[in-house]
């Protein structure tokens, strides 16, 4: 008699969200321990068991653990450092918006590419500033200058705000200050899914939440420890759904093997996410991959084992904003990428606007 053991079905096992961002070790200020913010947090950090030190300012935070400079790097992006923003004069934040806000300095993700990897120097730490009421008052004065204009700011030059938010808050004052301002507005972008404390807030549709999406090879070569493929586009249906204004920056495109159906696949997943209804006021903003030599030779230094292209040979030289050449795709690639991602735009969001492809 034989007897036939039936196989058991193949358990398809969940993957655990992307989860918040704990830093192992953080340092104060002193002065931040004299703003609410900075007791909260502070107290929030004992709370969670993390080390911490004082430190007499933001911007100079030295002797990090790590025997080399890639280990010092590391262990500087899981590093938070809590004090106060000085200097309240807003940097011009083109094309995105006419400037930025500064809630926070860093960002926790390990983006291979990143323009960060070279603006911020050898300070690749996250900042968060505790004065945020200053930095409020400080907008206040710019839109009231402006007036009649509508001025825009945007809170994610430099950071990832909402990787922040469960430390700060400082997302939620931007929001609920903007809502009251009639001629005030808010835009951020993020890589990460964690939305849930801003949807219940009052914002007037005065703040445009935006997420930073790609194709899933890029995400998985080129973006550790951010959110996966799935998850920002998960948390945009719960923003649309909301009631906030909506955008996605599709950025760095990449051109790599298959890079049709990886732009492909992101629409389509995009447009089986989001409300029906979310197409009109809907913005798209492209970026293609570039680099400059300074950014190169960061990024090689810091990730050794990156596959990332940054062939200068097989680029296009552009005169860049800051007075270095960067590097972009050439002619020809830059076309094919637009048109395509365009055409995939408008087949699934036939009222979405670009704001613009660079």
């Amino acid at each position: 008699m034989t007897v036939v053991t039936p196989e058991r079905p193949a358990v398809k096992r969940q993957k655990k969200p992307t989860g918040l961002f704990i830093p192992e070790l953080v340092f104060f200020e002193p002065d931040s321990l004299n703003y609410p913010k900075g007791v909260r947090i502070m107290e929030w950090v004992k709370a969670q068991n993390i080390p911490y030190r004082m430190t007499t300012s933001h911007n100079r935070i030295t002797n990090l653990p790590g025997e080399t400079e890639v280990e010092q790097y590391k262990i500087a992006k899981r590093t938070l450092v809590v004090g106060l923003r000085k200097t309240l004069t807003f940097d011009q934040s083109k094309p995105s918006a006419d400037y930025a806000i500064p809630i926070a300095t860093g960002c926790m993700g390990h983006c291979h590419y990143c323009y960060l990897q070279t603006t911020l120097g050898a300070k690749p730490y996250i900042r968060v500033y505790v004065n945020t009421g200053d930095v409020i008052e400080a907008a206040k004065k710019y839109i009231e200058e402006r007036a009649p204009e509508i001025t825009t700011f945007e809170a994610a030059c430099t950071s990832d705000p909402l990787g922040l938010e469960h430390i700060t808050g400082s997302l939620t004052e931007l929001i609920s200050f903007m809502a009251a301002e009639p001629l005030g507005r808010l835009r951020f972008v993020t890589k990460y899914q964690h939305v849930e404390p801003l949807l219940q807030l009052k914002h007037n549709g005065h703040t445009r939440i935006r997420f930073s999406v790609n194709a899933d090879y890029v995400i998985k070569n080129f973006e550790p420890a951010t959110s996966r493929f799935e998850e920002p586009i998960e948390a945009a249906g719960k923003v649309a759904r909301a009631g906030y204004p909506l955008g996605f920056i599709i950025a760095p495109i990449i051109w790599h093997d298959g890079w049709e159906e990886g732009y492909a696949e992101l629409l389509e997943k995009l447009a089986k996410t989001l409300p029906p209804d979310v197409g009109k006021g809907l913005t798209f903003e492209m970026i293609q991959h570039r680099f400059t030599k300074t950014a190169k030779t960061v990024i090689e230094k810091r990730y050794p084992k990156s596959k990332l292209e940054m062939d200068i040979e097989k680029r296009k030289k552009k005169w860049g904003r800051w007075g270095q050449n960067k590097y972009v795709y050439p002619d020809e690639q830059q076309t094919a990428l637009r048109e395509f991602i365009t055409e995939r735009i408008f087949e699934h969001f036939p009222e979405a606007g670009i704001d613009y492809f660079t």
